[in-house]
């Protein structure tokens, strides 16, 4: 395991645009979690600055413990806020965001695993801010259809479950309730009920995978129809979490996208500082869809 000094092409400026601080503010304002703080994201300060926000729906603390993950961890978080839904579409309303992603902790102790939370947050947004694209990044609701189908059919343009690592890594770097084959079912069953429906997942690396490895996972994500992929860099949130196994020069992120482009993947975005919800992923997905989806 590597215990050295971060590249240098890890390196990234300090947040602190006004554009950042707005968002920021808003945030706090109405009480919403994002997944930019919560999982240190280290492209706060480019996203932020440039507009582009993921919000963190159903609470900040989880009812999993990845162990790859910073976002708190409990068998019992507090309840659901049914305004929720109402203040993340005016936050998103109010920024006038092209672009935005919706994302979760797991809840597993909620009846439906927060399907329904999710289904009304997309409603909340159309109503709100109906110019506004809609990519949400769901719990895998442990593989219940029935759930899955509420999230489905409030209409987001893109559904993202996120495969995170290749199949002999699931564990331990996720919990134990997640799994490699449920999260391609769920990619698979989201095509079943909607073969329009576009879906996304993401992968990190330098946690010991190997290169055929990570060919295995990308054909695997092809073969259930998954449309768009993020690769990145695993870093290690704190001491507490999985130690980074190699720091994965840019030149193999570069063949990884070049590779997922061969296998069929209509975007691919694959460099040490990209996470699955990604100011330049979000961009070429925002324009994507204008070309392909007009709105309705």
């Amino acid at each position: 395991m590597t215990t050295s000094p971060k590249p240098p092409w890890l390196k990234v400026r300090m947040p602190g645009s006004p554009r950042y601080h707005e968002i920021k503010g808003r945030a706090r304002e109405l009480k919403l979690a994002t997944v930019c703080e919560e999982a240190r994201c280290p492209n706060i300060g480019e996203c932020w600055g440039g507009g582009t926000a993921t919000f963190m729906v159903m609470g900040d603390t989880c009812t999993r413990g990845c162990r790859f993950c910073a976002v708190k961890t409990a068998k019992y978080p507090a309840a659901l806020d049914p305004d929720e839904p109402n203040h993340v579409a005016t936050a998103i309303a109010e920024l006038d965001l092209d672009y935005v992603v919706v994302t979760s902790v797991d809840r597993d102790d909620v009846a439906d695993g927060g399907a329904s939370h999710f289904a009304t947050c997309i409603t909340e947004i159309r109503r709100l801010a109906p110019k506004t694209r809609v990519e949400v990044l769901i719990p895998d609701f442990k593989g219940n259809v029935g759930h899955l189908l509420k999230v489905v059919e409030a209409g987001p343009d893109v559904i993202a479950q996120n495969l995170e690592t290749v199949k002999r890594l699931t564990h331990p770097v996720r919990d134990a309730k997640a799994g490699y084959e449920t999260t391609l079912e769920v990619l698979r069953n989201v095509k079943t009920i909607d073969p329009s429906r576009l879906t996304k997942s993401s992968l990190m690396v330098g946690l010991g995978e190997t290169p055929d490895e990570m060919r295995e996972a990308m054909e695997d994500l092809r073969a259930v129809g998954v449309d768009f992929l993020t690769i990145g860099q695993y870093l290690q949130p704190t001491p507490k979490h999985l130690p980074v196994a190699e720091f994965v020069p840019p030149e193999q992120f570069v063949a990884y996208e070049k590779l997922g482009l061969e296998l069929g993947f209509v975007y691919v975005a694959s460099g040490p500082l990209v996470r699955s919800s990604y100011k330049a992923g979000e961009f070429f997905l925002h324009r994507f869809l204008e070309d392909h989806r007009p709105r309705t």
